[in-house]
């Protein structure tokens, strides 16, 4: 299994191509602001050919350069249908004021081939299956993208090494993130290696025992639990 990743942009947002192998098809997930170098640079190390692009959520840091990505290499863009919106009015993601001061005099639009994710699905994609699980709370359509064969789960703005993804701008939602989190990570095993939108990797294990927002939430056993 080949797992690479850089931070993208001023946002800092972690960007990952994954593939079972070098020289082998592989998967992008979130390509974030001025991300298209990064990620060209990382196809030609490994001698990687993409076959898709999967978004964890629509907020502009993790999509900004999901278009030009898309479009360099012919392939298709996945996104879960309520945050689908974002793609083309970024500015959603954010309160008015912000949005004119971040995204003014700028303009987004679709991927020309834009897939819908759903809840449970398995996404087969470059030899992998990545596991699809909606985990509503910092957007309304924030999913989680898990690895059927490995103990590794790419949580987006769901889960971080030490905090939880933020629920106050436009369509966050604190009791659904809670709720996600406990449905989708704390079930999985300790040793599941976590890949966030941002900041270092971590594992289920550290943060059940140092995550301070953590430390209420029970398990809520769902029904794409399987490993």
């Amino acid at each position: 299994m080949l797992i690479a990743g850089f931070p993208a942009g001023s946002f800092a947002t972690n960007c990952y191509v994954v593939a079972p192998a070098a020289g082998e098809e592989c998967v992008i997930i979130d390509p974030g602001q001025d991300a298209e170098s990064g990620v060209e640079e990382l196809l030609r190390e490994h001698r990687l050919k993409p076959v898709a692009v999967v978004l964890t959520h629509g907020h502009i840091d993790h999509m900004w350069s999901v278009a030009p990505v898309c479009g360099a290499r012919d392939v298709p863009a996945y996104i879960h249908p309520d945050d689908r919106g974002l793609l083309s009015d970024p500015a959603r993601g954010f309160p008015l004021s912000v949005g004119q001061q971040l995204l003014g005099g700028l303009t987004f639009s679709e991927p020309d081939d834009v897939r819908e994710l759903a809840d449970g699905a398995t996404l087969t994609l470059a030899g992998l299956e990545l596991i699809v699980e909606h985990a509503p709370g910092h957007t309304p359509g924030s999913v989680t993208f898990r690895l059927a064969d490995q103990q590794v789960i790419f949580s987006g703005d769901l889960l971080f090494a030490g905090s939880i993804g933020r629920t106050d701008l436009p369509g966050g939602d604190y009791p659904a993130i809670l709720e996600s989190l406990a449905r989708v990570c704390l079930p999985l095993p300790d040793e599941t290696t976590v890949l966030p939108g941002h900041g270092t990797q971590t594992t289920i294990g550290h943060e059940r025992a140092t995550n301070p927002f953590l430390k209420d939430i029970a398990p809520i056993d769902g029904p794409h639990r399987g490993l």
